[in-house]
Protein backbone atom coordinates (compact mmCIF):
# COMPACT_ATOMS: atom_id res chain seq x y z
CA UNK A 1 0.00 0.00 0.00
CA UNK A 2 0.74 3.37 -0.25
CA UNK A 3 0.71 6.51 2.34
CA UNK A 4 -1.20 9.33 2.62
CA UNK A 5 -1.96 12.18 4.80
CA UNK A 6 -4.32 15.33 6.47
CA UNK A 7 -3.48 18.99 6.46
CA UNK A 8 -4.88 19.84 9.67
CA UNK A 9 -2.73 19.44 12.70
CA UNK A 10 -2.73 19.42 16.04
CA UNK A 11 0.46 20.61 17.62
CA UNK A 12 1.02 19.53 21.27
CA UNK A 13 -2.05 17.74 22.54
CA UNK A 14 -4.72 20.37 21.10
CA UNK A 15 -6.70 20.72 18.41
CA UNK A 16 -8.02 22.92 15.80
CA UNK A 17 -8.85 27.09 16.61
CA UNK A 18 -7.90 28.88 13.59
CA UNK A 19 -6.41 31.61 14.57
CA UNK A 20 -8.63 33.30 11.75
CA UNK A 21 -11.94 32.38 10.35
CA UNK A 22 -11.70 29.04 8.50
CA UNK A 23 -12.91 30.21 4.92
CA UNK A 24 -10.07 33.39 5.12
CA UNK A 25 -7.44 30.70 5.88
CA UNK A 26 -8.00 28.75 2.77
CA UNK A 27 -9.78 29.29 -0.12
CA UNK A 28 -10.93 26.02 -2.32
CA UNK A 29 -8.08 24.66 -4.62
CA UNK A 30 -5.28 26.66 -2.52
CA UNK A 31 -2.70 24.97 -0.72
CA UNK A 32 -4.01 23.82 2.63
CA UNK A 33 -3.09 26.00 5.78
CA UNK A 34 -1.99 24.18 9.29
CA UNK A 35 -4.35 24.84 11.81
CA UNK A 36 -3.81 25.27 15.41
CA UNK A 37 -6.38 22.64 17.19
CA UNK A 38 -7.94 23.40 20.21
CA UNK A 39 -11.15 22.26 20.70
CA UNK A 40 -10.56 17.96 20.98
CA UNK A 41 -7.55 16.30 22.36
CA UNK A 42 -6.32 13.45 20.54
CA UNK A 43 -6.04 11.12 23.60
CA UNK A 44 -10.01 11.86 24.18
CA UNK A 45 -10.26 10.67 20.51
CA UNK A 46 -8.07 7.80 21.06
CA UNK A 47 -9.84 7.08 24.51
CA UNK A 48 -13.38 7.06 22.42
CA UNK A 49 -11.76 4.12 20.39
CA UNK A 50 -9.91 1.97 22.81
CA UNK A 51 -12.93 -0.42 22.52
CA UNK A 52 -13.83 -2.30 19.30
CA UNK A 53 -17.01 -3.69 18.55
CA UNK A 54 -16.46 -5.07 14.95
CA UNK A 55 -18.47 -4.34 11.99
CA UNK A 56 -16.64 -5.79 9.38
CA UNK A 57 -17.06 -9.65 8.52
CA UNK A 58 -13.26 -9.81 8.35
CA UNK A 59 -10.02 -8.15 9.20
CA UNK A 60 -7.80 -6.47 6.60
CA UNK A 61 -3.86 -6.44 5.82
CA UNK A 62 -1.63 -3.03 6.35
CA UNK A 63 0.12 -4.29 3.16
CA UNK A 64 0.44 -7.75 1.08
CA UNK A 65 3.19 -9.43 3.41
CA UNK A 66 1.17 -8.64 6.45
CA UNK A 67 -0.91 -10.79 8.47
CA UNK A 68 -5.11 -9.79 8.37
CA UNK A 69 -5.42 -8.58 11.34
CA UNK A 70 -7.03 -5.23 11.46
CA UNK A 71 -10.75 -5.31 11.90
CA UNK A 72 -13.23 -2.27 10.92
CA UNK A 73 -14.85 -1.37 14.22
CA UNK A 74 -18.39 0.98 14.76
CA UNK A 75 -20.60 3.16 16.54
CA UNK A 76 -23.68 4.54 16.21
CA UNK A 77 -21.87 7.71 14.77
CA UNK A 78 -18.77 6.43 13.44
CA UNK A 79 -16.26 3.79 11.96
CA UNK A 80 -12.86 3.29 12.56
CA UNK A 81 -9.84 1.35 12.32
CA UNK A 82 -6.40 1.62 13.52
CA UNK A 83 -3.53 0.58 11.22
CA UNK A 84 -0.45 1.99 9.48
CA UNK A 85 -0.38 5.18 6.61
CA UNK A 86 0.75 4.33 3.47
CA UNK A 87 1.35 7.34 1.11
CA UNK A 88 -1.68 8.16 -1.70
CA UNK A 89 -0.10 10.40 -4.24
CA UNK A 90 -2.91 9.42 -6.84
CA UNK A 91 -4.86 12.21 -8.54
CA UNK A 92 -3.92 15.10 -10.37
CA UNK A 93 -0.39 15.22 -11.03
CA UNK A 94 2.09 17.80 -9.26
CA UNK A 95 4.86 18.75 -8.38
CA UNK A 96 5.51 15.97 -5.53
CA UNK A 97 2.60 13.44 -6.94
CA UNK A 98 3.29 12.46 -9.87
CA UNK A 99 4.67 9.50 -12.04
CA UNK A 100 8.32 10.61 -11.73
CA UNK A 101 8.05 10.66 -8.02
CA UNK A 102 5.77 7.37 -7.78
CA UNK A 103 6.12 4.75 -9.61
CA UNK A 104 2.59 3.39 -9.11
CA UNK A 105 1.13 6.99 -9.36
CA UNK A 106 -2.50 6.85 -11.02
CA UNK A 107 -4.15 10.32 -12.34
CA UNK A 108 -7.29 8.99 -10.95
CA UNK A 109 -8.82 9.27 -8.04
CA UNK A 110 -12.51 7.25 -7.00
CA UNK A 111 -13.83 10.70 -6.13
CA UNK A 112 -13.95 14.09 -8.12
CA UNK A 113 -13.76 17.99 -7.26
CA UNK A 114 -16.82 19.39 -8.46
CA UNK A 115 -15.38 20.99 -11.22
CA UNK A 116 -14.63 17.49 -12.70
CA UNK A 117 -11.42 16.99 -12.14
CA UNK A 118 -9.14 14.38 -9.64
CA UNK A 119 -8.24 15.13 -6.58
CA UNK A 120 -4.56 16.26 -5.94
CA UNK A 121 -2.96 14.33 -3.08
CA UNK A 122 -0.37 17.07 -2.51
CA UNK A 123 -2.91 19.63 -1.79
CA UNK A 124 -6.00 17.87 -0.49
CA UNK A 125 -5.74 15.85 2.39
CA UNK A 126 -7.88 12.96 2.18
CA UNK A 127 -8.15 9.08 3.32
CA UNK A 128 -8.78 5.78 1.42
CA UNK A 129 -11.00 3.37 2.19
CA UNK A 130 -11.00 -0.67 1.01
CA UNK A 131 -13.07 -1.18 -2.17
CA UNK A 132 -16.13 -2.73 -1.35
CA UNK A 133 -16.19 -6.53 -1.00
CA UNK A 134 -17.39 -9.22 1.83
CA UNK A 135 -15.08 -8.18 4.33
CA UNK A 136 -16.43 -4.62 4.97
CA UNK A 137 -18.75 -2.42 2.20
CA UNK A 138 -18.18 1.36 3.62
CA UNK A 139 -21.42 2.78 1.76
CA UNK A 140 -23.41 0.20 3.87
CA UNK A 141 -21.94 2.29 7.16
CA UNK A 142 -23.00 5.59 6.17
CA UNK A 143 -19.62 6.25 4.15
CA UNK A 144 -18.95 7.83 0.97
CA UNK A 145 -16.80 9.92 -1.03
CA UNK A 146 -16.69 13.47 0.51
CA UNK A 147 -17.45 11.95 4.10
CA UNK A 148 -15.61 13.56 6.95
CA UNK A 149 -12.46 11.68 9.00
CA UNK A 150 -10.79 12.66 11.77
CA UNK A 151 -6.80 11.09 11.72
CA UNK A 152 -4.88 10.35 14.51
CA UNK A 153 -1.44 10.29 15.45
CA UNK A 154 0.50 10.30 18.29
CA UNK A 155 -0.76 13.83 20.10
CA UNK A 156 -1.91 15.27 16.71
CA UNK A 157 -5.41 15.16 14.68
CA UNK A 158 -6.23 16.37 11.25
CA UNK A 159 -9.66 16.16 9.28
CA UNK A 160 -9.97 15.03 5.87
CA UNK A 161 -12.30 13.87 3.64
CA UNK A 162 -13.09 10.33 1.99
CA UNK A 163 -11.10 10.94 -1.45
CA UNK A 164 -10.28 7.19 -2.54
CA UNK A 165 -10.81 3.69 -2.33
CA UNK A 166 -7.76 1.12 -2.11
CA UNK A 167 -7.36 -2.81 -2.84
CA UNK A 168 -10.30 -4.76 -0.95
CA UNK A 169 -8.29 -6.45 0.96
CA UNK A 170 -5.56 -3.65 2.39
CA UNK A 171 -6.18 -0.76 4.81
CA UNK A 172 -4.33 2.17 6.40
CA UNK A 173 -3.91 4.70 3.22
CA UNK A 174 -4.42 8.43 2.87
CA UNK A 175 -2.90 11.30 0.91
CA UNK A 176 0.04 12.95 0.77
CA UNK A 177 -1.06 16.09 2.52
CA UNK A 178 -2.79 14.43 5.14
CA UNK A 179 0.91 12.57 6.07
CA UNK A 180 2.26 16.03 5.47
CA UNK A 181 0.15 17.77 8.43
CA UNK A 182 0.49 15.07 10.65
CA UNK A 183 4.31 15.54 10.37
CA UNK A 184 4.47 11.76 9.24
CA UNK A 185 7.00 12.28 6.36
CA UNK A 186 4.86 12.08 2.87
CA UNK A 187 7.45 10.22 0.60
CA UNK A 188 5.49 7.99 -1.60
CA UNK A 189 9.05 5.80 -1.70
CA UNK A 190 9.93 5.18 2.09
CA UNK A 191 7.44 7.77 3.58
CA UNK A 192 4.36 6.88 5.68
CA UNK A 193 4.54 4.98 9.25
CA UNK A 194 4.36 1.31 9.73
CA UNK A 195 1.71 1.57 12.75
CA UNK A 196 -0.05 4.55 15.42
CA UNK A 197 -2.69 5.41 12.84
CA UNK A 198 -6.31 6.11 13.98
CA UNK A 199 -8.69 6.97 11.05
CA UNK A 200 -12.27 7.74 12.31
CA UNK A 201 -14.94 8.53 9.53
CA UNK A 202 -18.12 10.10 10.95
CA UNK A 203 -21.37 8.39 9.40
CA UNK A 204 -23.83 10.23 7.05
CA UNK A 205 -21.25 12.97 6.72
CA UNK A 206 -20.33 14.70 3.33
CA UNK A 207 -18.82 17.40 2.07
CA UNK A 208 -19.57 18.92 -0.81
CA UNK A 209 -17.76 20.37 -2.61
CA UNK A 210 -15.32 17.83 -1.85
CA UNK A 211 -12.50 20.29 -2.11
CA UNK A 212 -13.66 22.49 0.46
CA UNK A 213 -10.55 22.01 3.16
CA UNK A 214 -11.77 24.99 5.11
CA UNK A 215 -15.87 23.40 5.70
CA UNK A 216 -14.17 19.96 6.08
CA UNK A 217 -12.40 21.70 9.40
CA UNK A 218 -15.48 23.19 10.68
CA UNK A 219 -17.49 20.37 10.32
CA UNK A 220 -15.14 17.70 11.73
CA UNK A 221 -14.37 19.69 14.93
CA UNK A 222 -17.89 19.92 15.34
CA UNK A 223 -18.04 15.74 14.96
CA UNK A 224 -14.86 15.25 16.22
CA UNK A 225 -15.51 17.11 19.68
CA UNK A 226 -19.71 15.44 19.57
CA UNK A 227 -17.84 11.84 19.39
CA UNK A 228 -14.89 12.30 21.95
CA UNK A 229 -17.76 13.43 24.33
CA UNK A 230 -20.00 10.62 23.52
CA UNK A 231 -23.01 12.79 22.46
Amino acid sequence: MRLQSLTLVAAGAVLIAPTTSPTAGHRIGQEPVVWRESAVRAADLLARTRDCVQISRGRYRADEETPANIPVCGTRDAVFWKADLDIDCDGRPTPRCNARTDPLFDEATAYQQSDGRYLSAEHLPYIVVPGASKIWNHREHGVRGGSVAAVVYRDRVGYAVVGDTGPPGLIGEASYATARSLGITADPNGGGVPDGVTYIVFRGSQIKPIEDHAATVATGQRLARMFANGT
